[in-house]
């Protein structure tokens, strides 16, 4: 019984253990990143808004982008009114956006409504780069310029740093806002640091015509934006990281389409980690990359909830254990030791947030939010439409 107690300890301590280590490494190096050199503001962006039934945002979106610090010959707006059945391309017409319309009911998703346009920027022959915003986001001003300067300097996929638009609109909004914090603001500062790949994340990524011609775009999945950086990265790419420019997008504050969200975005993860994680360990150990090594790592370390569960069933079994075998109490110290890296990953993600006390005070929600979203994790769930998931009515 003392040796299969033993087991079970170590099956629990041992994923807790790597995964807070290597978040509490990120964590240290996610100080505030240098500013690149100013660019000579000669680069052309088409810029891409995939939107299906987005007519109640998609002006929002658009207004905001006009609004882009960037000489406006030098930059095109592009809708994809994808599969729409409301008034999305004809709002964004009269809002002066280049609008193709796709309609394709047996292959819906953002992938494929992101390949019709890279195919229709490349077929013009007239941008440098592509740009990705999603239609219920607003970009900060200086977008095109943070991505243009590091297109310059070499630079061939870029994401602008992944915010939430509307963090104070109740408890959930102000936790997504600090988990965005440490997932977009602790890991991709950090990794950018190490001049390792942040990966791209659905929203205000950017991806020259050099690079597409190299590493076609092919991604269809629940998860096309981490799928096409596992893709860049496999073909030796890393996408900086362009910290000082946001792409915020409406999150939402009620339950059932947050669960859709999360549920949607975890099974696209799982389905990854089965695909891409043993191709990436194939090819850091076969070419000795520590970009294709990080990949993989951050691949394979699960959702923060995920971990948060992990490390508290740590701690209940070892204090248990501990209290029937006084030989189990080495045990604790994993345990202790993964929580307390854990917290300073999450209070640096706070901090990075801007939510100050309130959300401070939100975190104490966080216990009761974990045992929520488990439970719906296990309900059955639609994973192949494309809707609007972020946001309520």
């Amino acid at each position: 019984m003392l040796a299969l107690a033993h087991g079970v300890l170590a099956l629990l301590a041992i994923p807790a253990l790597a995964s807070c280590v290597y978040l509490f490494v990120l964590t240290l190096l996610s100080a505030r990143l240098p500013l690149p050199p100013r660019s000579s503001r000669q680069l052309r962006f088409d810029v891409v808004v995939p939107a299906h039934n987005e007519a109640a945002r998609i002006g929002r979106s658009l207004a905001s982008l006009q609004r882009l610090d960037w000489p406006p010959q030098r930059f095109r707006l592009v809708v994809v009114a994808d599969n729409c059945n409301d008034a999305t391309a004809e709002l964004a017409r009269a809002a002066g956006a280049h609008v193709l319309e796709r309609d394709d009911a047996a292959r819906p998703g953002k992938g494929y409504a992101l390949r019709l346009a890279f195919d229709d920027s490349r077929d013009r022959r007239w941008a440098d780069a592509v740009v990705v915003v999603d239609a219920d986001a607003e970009v900060s001003p200086n977008l095109l310029e943070a991505f243009a300067a590091r297109i310059e300097a070499g630079a061939g996929a870029l994401q602008a740093h992944y915010g939430v638009l509307n963090p104070d609109e109740s408890w959930r909004t102000r936790l997504i806002a600090i988990a965005h914090g440490a997932f977009h603001g602790v890991r991709s500062r950090a990794r950018e640091r190490l001049r390792l790949s942040s990966g791209l994340r659905g929203n205000g990524w950017c991806v020259t015509h050099r690079v597409l011609r190299e590493v076609p775009y092919r991604a269809f999945s629940l998860t096309e934006d981490l799928e096409y950086g596992i893709a860049l990265g496999l073909a030796g790419h890393r996408v900086e990281y362009a910290a000082e420019a946001d792409a915020d997008a409406e999150m939402a504050s009620g339950e059932k389409i947050a669960q859709r969200q999360r549920q949607r975005w975890e099974d696209g993860r799982f389905d990854l980690i089965r695909s891409k994680a043993v191709p990436l360990l194939r090819t850091a150990l076969r070419t000795r990359s520590g970009l294709c090594l990080d990949l993989a790592l951050d691949l394979l370390v699960l959702p923060l909830s995920y971990v948060a569960l992990n490390v508290a069933a740590l701690v209940a079994a070892a204090a248990a254990a501990s209290l029937w075998q006084p030989a189990l109490r080495g045990w604790l110290w994993p345990a202790a030791i993964s929580s307390v890296l854990l917290l300073a990953y999450v209070l640096r993600g706070w901090q990075l947030s801007g939510r100050g006390a309130a959300g401070l005070l939100d975190l104490l929600r966080v216990p009761g939010f974990i045992v929520w979203k488990m439970l719906r994790v296990l309900q059955r769930h639609d994973r192949g439409e494309w809707a609007p998931t972020r946001r309520d009515p």
